[in-house]
């Protein structure tokens, strides 16, 4: 499933192309994702100028004059931008062509993501209860540690909870637990302050790199220009269970935590 990095990314790949441009048509040729495309999104979304492409949390909002069009990937989908016109294959389910001869175009083999339209985006259902973005200043450690006393469950789904903060998903939240040496099985409740403060500061660097480098290209993403990311090939732990441990030696073990799996180093991490 693509992640913050990976939404950044095509966030920044197709903003030049569509900021300050029009909506000729919107041609849609699938309408079942994982909620139904409004049957009236063309006559909404076409005519209007595109003012900013903006994300929030895995979320990318194109805001145009009038609404939102609220943009989710799903597991395998991506937004990639095409000549007006170009053959769509089986899995190209949304055209939004613009006066400039380009049209962005939505892909999803899985169908899982989605293509919503508001008035207010950050009131929708979908996002008015998000927490923060990692990449600011409202996310710290003495937001953790404040949010973790009294918690039992495991650190790492703690981190993931989208209430606490936005887009930090599995392969990142495994990397960052390992940057700061923190055991992925550890309650919450039982993580120190400084330790929280330690893997904020992972978790603010290793997503920053990973959007440097284009996201992680696992399956099926790639970025706006149709390019796979390549943080994936500076992954410690995410999906090397089995391997050894880059740092020690030590052979990364796998568990499962919150129905995902989870690798970590049984030395490095406490």
């Amino acid at each position: 499933m693509p992640e913050l990095p990976e939404v950044e990314t095509t966030r920044r790949g197709i903003a030049p192309y569509l900021e300050g441009q029009r909506v000729s048509r919107v041609i849609v040729r699938e309408r079942r994702l994982r909620w139904p495309i409004p049957e009236d999104l063309d006559v909404r979304l076409s005519g209007q100028v595109i003012e900013c492409v903006e994300r929030r949390a895995k979320y990318l909002l194109i805001k145009a004059e009038t609404g939102s069009l609220i943009s989710h990937l799903g597991m395998s989908g991506s937004l990639r931008l095409v000549e007006c016109g170009l053959p769509a294959a089986k899995h190209e389910h949304v055209d939004i062509e613009l006066e400039s001869g380009l049209a962005l175009r939505y892909t999803d083999p899985r169908r899982f993501g989605a293509l919503l339209w508001s008035v207010d985006p950050l009131q929708h259902v979908l996002l008015s209860k998000l927490g923060p973005e990692p990449l600011t200043e409202l996310f710290d450690g003495e937001r953790l540690y404040q949010l973790s006393r009294g918690r039992s469950m495991a650190v790492k789904p703690f981190i993931m909870d989208n209430a606490v903060v936005v887009g930090v998903g599995n392969i990142y939240a495994t990397e960052a637990l390992f940057a700061a040496g923190i055991d992925p099985r550890r309650e919450a409740g039982t993580i120190s302050r400084a330790r929280y403060l330690k893997l904020t500061a992972a978790i603010k660097r290793i997503l920053a790199h990973a959007i440097e480098r284009g996201g992680t290209t696992l399956r099926d993403f790639v970025g706006g220009d149709g390019q796979p990311g390549y943080f994936q090939q500076e992954l410690f732990v995410y999906g090397r269970g089995g391997e050894f441990c880059k740092n020690c030696g030590s052979t990364l073990r796998e568990v499962k935590l919150g129905q995902r799996a989870s690798v970590y180093c049984p030395r490095c991490q406490r």
